[in-house]
């Protein structure tokens, strides 16, 4: 069935005369009846009957009349989605995001791409580092955003945040009223991880800190579950880390900044090359975000531990109230 023969037939329908839809199609009445006898002979009944005096659908065509019109008007908006899919203003993505990211680059960014391509629809799953690079490789994810560098050249990324790490402990701890604690102090302390697997930049911005504190972590453990860890972290005297957004959404505990050193580590938006059209259009919705806001996303490692010291006091009394 062609599309060009619905057209026809619509045309007759909506005129009831041959000569009147020949003129509105810009077709020869001879080059119409020929559509329309085509598609009577596919449908398998008359559509259209007339005589010397008129022009009238069958109750057959009446019936085809209406299942015409969506046809043509599902055809119309296949055609739109996928040349707006092709062009990114419209479509499926597909974003992981860790923590950080999903407070403080996403919101801004998906507004903006809201704001500008109402027809892409972002599908959200907050994961760890590895399985969103596991996802990023397999093709489930089309972007995501993680801590640090990704591991393999198949992946294209670059650096959208800086997250400061801090202690995280339970609000029994000896340290829950400290407003910061140096690093090397950690080296008395039971300490809380989780694989390297699960987020190497993370980990490796925290041995780094140790060497350069002139330590090593007492790790009793690595649990990669969030949930576990922000339950053993509250009920038991260790000390885990995490980002400003993980350690203030743990209830019962208390986020103490590190310094001498300050650990801290990269986000990083990562994506397949090449970068389709819709990558690009979320990746422009970002930038443009972060115009809007003046590029005031990140904390950077040489942040003002005063102010920080500052914000720990408040949740401590918060939390005390």
């Amino acid at each position: 069935m062609e599309f060009r023969h619905l057209v026809s037939f619509l045309a007759i329908a909506d005129e009831v005369h041959f000569g009147r839809a020949a003129r509105r199609l810009n077709l020869t009445q001879p080059s119409l009846s020929q559509h329309l006898a085509r598609l009577e002979r596919e449908v398998g009944v008359q559509l259209v009957a007339r005589n010397s005096r008129e022009v009238r659908l069958t109750p057959a065509g009446q019936a085809f009349r209406g299942e015409a019109k969506r046809i043509l008007e599902l055809k119309r908006r296949t055609l739109e989605i996928t040349r707006d899919t092709a062009a990114g203003r419209a479509g499926r993505i597909n974003i992981g995001f860790n923590l950080p990211a999903g407070h403080r680059i996403l919101p801004p960014t998906l507004a903006r791409l809201h704001a500008s391509h109402p027809g892409v629809e972002p599908r959200l799953w907050e994961r760890r580092t590895g399985p969103q690079i596991k996802s990023l490789l397999s093709g489930e994810l089309d972007v995501g955003f993680i801590f640090g560098l990704p591991p393999t050249s198949s992946l294209q990324s670059r650096e959208v945040l800086r997250v400061r790490i801090l202690a995280v402990v339970g609000e029994h701890h000896e340290w829950a009223g400290r407003a910061q604690v140096p690093f090397g102090d950690l080296e008395r302390q039971p300490c809380l991880l989780f694989h390297r697997t699960q987020c190497p930049a993370f980990y490796d911005t925290m041995s780094r800190s140790a060497d350069r504190a002139g330590i090593r972590l007492r790790v009793v453990a690595e649990v990669d579950d969030p949930g576990a860890s922000a339950l053993l972290v509250t009920t038991r005297p260790v000390v885990g880390f995490a980002s400003r957004e993980r350690a203030l959404g743990i209830a019962g505990a208390r986020a103490v900044p590190l310094v001498d050193p300050v650990p801290s580590v990269p986000v990083h938006v990562v994506w397949r090359p090449p970068r389709t059209r819709l990558v690009e259009t979320l990746l422009d919705s970002l930038e443009n975000a972060a115009a809007d806001l003046g590029h005031d996303l990140a904390v950077t490692a040489g942040e003002n531990t005063d102010r920080l010291a500052e914000e720990h006091r408040s949740d401590v009394s918060m939390t005390a109230r």
